[in-house]
Parts: structure tokens; C-alpha cells; sequence
């Protein structure tokens, strides 16, 4: 059986675990935005080729698709919290050893290493969060836990910035900040869900159980990564400047922070998966407006602000419909999934927006994004036919 009773007063225990597992994922925000441009621009230095380099890189999605769906029966059998932990180490450990082994033939293994850790503490602390947070208020505290994830991702590029590239202090930093992830950690321990069974569906069963809700991750992962790695490039294909391009990327970001809490509040007032389809259609109609936009820089600056926000939130208020979806062990397998839809995304969202930007130069960037948006539209009108499930309390 799962036990998840609290052992301290239910708000105060609630709010501790809360605040560790957004800890996690604050962890996982830093070490993917430092990791990655870091360990790239090393890979250049050493004299690797451009496709070296995005096959190495790619072993990060690999990593958590081989990983993450054993995640909840290791974590039944080691503990979640203990689980965490371990994964915090490792992951700080193996981000050290990529400067003491500067040789590319051992960063395949140090990738994969590291990059499965981050996987085990983005399922775990999900999974956590959805344990802890009320029913009445999951999309807010997934809003909430989606900011803290955004703003991780901004540390990253901010310690290379002020620390540079070169030497140990990158590595070191990065390395502190996943240690400083310990603290709340262990303070909340004996809080987090203990899993006495392990889930009785495979990968496949919880994309039957909830499409609107998984597919929102594999969705997100396309767009956010294919986005954020081609929207240089289709600025550039624009007539922009290098470093204007670049700085279209953050826009994208801003957005996505700040829309985040108010989705997440308002999926906790109607049937999440009507949210998901004004995502959706936001996110489709956003795209759509893309090469009409791209004729005035203020307006695609504005475009853009408001289209990353509501694309963004695809990933928020997906997780909050699963966690209504299933509870206990079952959940922990549906996260598992949830993390691996979304790395399949991310493998498959470059090469497809990439390819598209290609064969219809510069505006199929935009079409692609439309694309995926509007079929993932479908997805949810199809479930919407479906029954609504427990409605959330105001």
C-alpha cells in the first residue's frame, strides 16, 4: 500500500515537501542550462566536429528514455527520498568529472551518467510534488513548480556568463549549487511518499489512460527544444543580426515564466483538458502568425512574448491533469512516462522543425510549430468527448 500520510501538521508538512521537490527541479533547471552549452563549447575547443558535438548531446535524451520507466520500481525499492539523494550526487560528481577527464571518448559515459540522474530527479520530484500538492490547488503548485524551473534554466547561462568557461569554476559551481539541493532535501525526508508497490501498467497503458495528458510533454518537448534551437536560425534567415537572433530565444523565455501561475490557477477552476486546448489553439494560432509578424521586429518581440507563454504551459497543466488522472504507484509510472514523452519530443523536435524550415524557407519554422500544435489540438477535442473526471474545487 502507499503511504503518503504527512507526519507534521498537514500545512506545514505539505509546504516542506513541496519546497524539496521544487528544490529537485530547480537542481535539474541548473544542470541542463549549464551543462549544455558548457560541455559544447568544450567539445569545440577539443577540435570535435559540429555533429560530434549534437550526438553527444543527444545522449542526454537517450539516457533518460533507456532510464527514466525504472525509475518508479528502483525508487520502491531504494526509497524516494534516498533515491534523490543518490541521483543529486551522482549528478553533481559526474558534472565535476567532465573537466577531470577532458578526453571526448569518456564523455559519452559521463553524459549518459550524468544526464539519467537529472531524468530519476525530474520523475521523483514530479511525482512528489503531485503527491503533496491539494487537489483544489495542483495547477497552481505546478505553476508554481514550472517557475522555479524556468528560473533554473536562467541560472545556468548566468554562471557561465559571470564565471566564464575555462578551468574548474564552472564545473565546481554547478556542482555546488546541486549539493545546496541536499538541504531542503534532507529536512523533508521522512515527508516524502513511500512507494510499497511498484506500477502495474507499461509505457503504453498510461498514454491510453490520459493522451491529453502525455502527450503534452512530447508535444512541449518538440516545441521547446526545436523552437529554442532553430528560432536562431530563422532570425538569422530574417536578416537579424547574430546576437538580436539569439536574444529571440529569451523572449520566449520570459514569457514562459511569466504565464506559468496564472494557467496553473486557472486549471485549478475548469476541466484541465480545456485548458490544454486553449494551449493548444493559442500555441497553433501563435505559430500561425509567425511570418506575418516577422515583418516588424516590435511586433514578433510582442509575438513571440506571448506565444512562448501559452506554448509553455502545455507542460504545466498536463502534469496537473495527470496527477488528477491516477494516485500512488500508478502516478510515480505515469510521471516516468510523462519524462520520456517528453525526451522522445526533444530528440524528435529539432530535426523535424529543422528539416521543415529547410523545405520552405525561412516561414516553415513556423508552419511545423503550427503543425504540431494543431494536432495535439485533436488529441484533446477527442478527449474532451470523454467524461471530466473529479471537477476541481475552486
Amino acid at each position: 500500500m502507499l503511504d503518503t500520510k504527512p507526519r507534521l501538521a498537514p500545512d506545514r508538512s505539505r509546504l516542506a515537501a513541496i519546497s524539496a521537490a521544487i528544490t529537485c527541479v530547480a537542481v535539474v533547471g541548473i544542470g541542463l542550462s549549464l551543462s549544455i552549452p558548457l560541455l559544447s563549447i568544450e567539445m569545440e575547443r577539443m577540435g570535435a566536429s559540429s555533429t560530434l558535438i549534437g550526438v553527444n548531446t543527444a545522449v542526454a535524451g537517450l539516457a533518460s528514455i533507456v532510464v527514466v520507466p525504472f525509475v518508479p520500481r528502483l525508487a520502491a525499492r531504494v526509497g524516494v527520498a534516498r533515491l534523490l539523494m543518490l541521483a543529486i550526487c551522482l549528478g553533481s560528481v559526474s558534472l565535476v568529472a567532465f573537466r577531470l577527464l577532458p578526453d571526448i571518448a569518456w564523455w559519452f559515459p559521463l553524459r549518459f551518467v550524468f544526464s539519467a540522474n537529472l531524468g530519476i530527479l525530474f520523475v521523483l520530484s514530479e511525482f512528489w510534488i503531485n503527491e503533496a500538492a491539494p487537489p483544489e490547488r495542483r495547477g497552481l503548485v505546478m505553476g508554481v513548480y514550472a517557475t522555479v524551473l524556468a528560473l533554473g534554466f536562467a541560472i545556468g547561462p548566468t554562471l557561465l556568463a559571470v564565471l566564464g568557461t575555462q578551468g574548474f569554476r564552472p564545473y565546481l559551481a554547478g556542482a555546488g549549487l546541486f549539493l545546496a539541493g541536499l538541504v531542503p532535501l534532507v529536512l523533508a525526508r521522512r515527508l516524502s511518499p513511500r512507494l510499497d508497490e511498484t506500477p502495474s501498467r507499461r509505457f503504453l497503458g498510461y498514454l491510453r489512460l490520459a493522451p491529453a495528458a502525455t502527450l503534452a510533454a512530447l508535444v512541449y518537448g518538440a516545441v521547446e527544444t526545436g523552437g529554442f534551437a532553430i528560432l536562431p536560425l530563422y532570425g538569422l534567415r530574417l536578416g537579424y543580426g547574430a546576437e538580436t537572433a539569439a536574444g529571440l530565444v529569451s523572449v520566449i523565455s520570459l514569457g514562459n515564466v511569466l504565464f506559468q501561475i496564472p494557467f496553473g490557477w486557472l486549471a485549478d477552476r475548469i476541466d484541465r483538458r480545456r485548458v490544454l486546448l486553449v494551449s493548444a489553439i493559442g500555441g497553433a494560432l501563435g505559430a500561425g502568425l509567425i511570418p506575418l509578424a516577422s515583418a516588424s521586429f516590435p511586433v514578433l518581440i510582442a509575438l513571440l512574448f506571448v506565444w512562448g507563454g501559452i506554448a509553455g504551459t502545455l507542460y504545466t497543466v498536463g502534469l496537473a491533469h495527470l496527477g488528477a488522472s491516477v494516485r500512488g504507484a500508478e502516478l510515480a509510472g505515469a510521471n516516468a512516462a510523462f519524462v520520456v514523452l517528453y525526451n522522445i519530443g526533444l530528440m524528435l523536435g529539432p530535426p523535424v522543425i529543422g528539416g521543415s524550415m529547410d523545405l520552405v524557407p525561412p516561414q516553415g519554422f513556423a508552419w511545423s510549430l503550427c503543425g504540431l500544435f494543431s494536432a495535439y489540438a485533436l488529441v484533446v477535442l477527442w478527449r474532451l468527448r470523454a467524461p471530466a473526471g473529479p471537477a476541481p474545487r475552486p
